[in-house]
């Protein structure tokens, strides 16, 4: 039962992870750009704060995401 309350655990990690990882900048401005942020200057001040904000998702899911991937790797060996 565990097992499988992990296991769907991780799979929506990982679906959540590539989410975010997409969101994203690349080369180009990403999020903010999305929002108009390239454009507006100073009064998009706030775009920078939800591209912190995006970051600080992406690291918490990823830490989930290893943490269920490494306790699933450790709980299913024979």
């Amino acid at each position: 039962m565990l097992d499988t309350i992990l296991i769907v655990i991780d799979v929506l990690t990982a679906i959540v992870l590539v989410f975010l990882i997409l969101l994203h900048s690349g080369r180009g401005g990403g999020l903010s750009d999305m929002f108009g942020g390239g454009q507006l200057g100073g009064s998009m001040a706030g775009s920078t704060v939800v591209e912190r904000n995006l970051d600080r998702l992406t690291i918490i899911t990823a830490v989930i995401f290893a943490f269920t991937t490494l306790i699933l790797a450790l709980r299913l060996q024979p």
